[in-house]
């Protein structure tokens, strides 16, 4: 099924981004979004076993694509998408003064105030998994009683802000975190409050443990609409349909690469090494060890403007938001053969420049 009805420099998201833009051709960006670019990106996504495709500019939707038993109203999982709204629950809590983003973790998890490189890892680098904690994958399992202490209790495998190593335990110790910031009140409840509600989601899934904790690093489902409806909220600078959510000079922090992995910012990837890096297939990345995985020199797409923000989830979960053009685009399937830069290319109208 295809429906289809047929910009601005985000000054915000910092002087870095705009001086790689200007290398770019500005013809590359600042054409509207075509139905019929969109139609063959969809048709690549549908027979690599894509579900949805939903591309939205200017607050418009200009094209929307189900296919393979997907619909409308049909929920998927994001897995690692899930990562990003924690991301904004956290900018969130700095927003009502509960933290800063360079407090210092053991002030608030006082187990690690004895241990000398413990103590030196800021809440920053929790949300930028930096932290150069084990990353511990195994606390995905739901026979887990409570992980947010046995993510406390995790041993160090890199000196604080050295290295990225992506995994559940970071976010997992930042739950915990909030949650002691919040007396003991529910963390589900926070962002439920402050991020979901005011998006108009409910009845998520939150996969919790024994004790009740979320699992902050996957779990979420949601249609291709309901995931759009949090792109808006990254494109509306923190606003979303005239409420405030988060302001504006706040969220541009989470669009920061850190020294270990300048493509990865607070919960979301950036595309800021582009157009001169090397793509790179990011799952694929990930299915690295930690030591072994590359991040410098490395773009999603050398064809998309260098400000496109992603949210991530396995199996080709996107939610791609380009401030540039004010667009976003969903894209959702099952684990396939799939390309994020021939994608990109196709939707853009970019695909001529492609060299795999």
């Amino acid at each position: 099924m295809i429906l289809s009805s047929c910009a601005w420099w985000p000054s915000w998201l910092g002087i870095n981004v705009a001086a790689a833009l200007i290398s770019v051709p500005a013809i590359a960006f600042a054409a509207e979004m075509q139905p019929g670019n969109c139609a063959r990106a969809a048709n690549y996504s549908e027979k690599n076993r894509g579900f949805s495709v939903l591309v939205m500019q200017n607050g418009k939707t200009v094209f929307e694509h189900y296919a393979n038993g997907g619909g409308v109203d049909m929920r998927c999982k994001i897995f690692s998408g899930t990562k990003s709204f924690w991301g904004i629950a956290a900018l969130c809590a700095v927003r009502d003064g509960l933290f800063k983003l360079d407090d210092r973790v053991a002030d608030t998890i006082t187990e690690w105030k004895n241990d000398a490189r413990k103590s030196q890892i800021t809440i920053r680098q929790l949300l930028n998994q930096t932290d150069g904690i084990e990353p511990a994958p195994h606390l995905h399992s739901d026979s887990i009683r409570d992980r947010d202490a046995v993510a406390i209790q995790l041993p160090l495998v890199a000196a604080p802000g050295s290295a990225f190593e992506y995994g559940p335990s970071h976010l997992q110790i930042f739950n915990e975190l909030l949650r002691r910031k919040l007396n003991g009140r529910s963390t589900i409840s926070y962002m439920d409050a402050n991020v979901l509600s005011p998006l108009g989601l409910t009845n998520l899934e939150f996969k919790k443990d024994g004790r009740g904790n979320p699992l902050p690093a996957s779990g979420f489902e949601l249609s291709a609409r309901e995931w759009a409806a949090f792109g808006e909220l990254v494109l509306g600078r923190g606003n979303y349909h005239g409420k405030q959510i988060v302001p504006a000079n706040l969220l541009a922090q989470a669009f920061s690469g850190s020294n270990a992995n300048p493509s990865y910012g607070l919960t979301f990837w950036l595309n800021r090494q582009a157009p001169n890096a090397r793509e790179i297939d990011i799952e694929k990345e990930l299915d690295l060890k930690w030591q072994l995985a590359h991040w410098f020199g490395i773009c999603l797409c050398r064809a998309a403007p260098p400000d496109t923000i992603v949210a991530l989830g396995s199996n080709y979960q996107r939610l791609f938001v380009i401030p540039s053009i004010n667009a976003l685009i969903v894209r959702q399937g099952m684990s396939a053969k799939f390309s994020d830069a021939y994608f990109l290319r196709l939707v853009l109208g970019r695909q001529l420049d492609w060299l795999p």
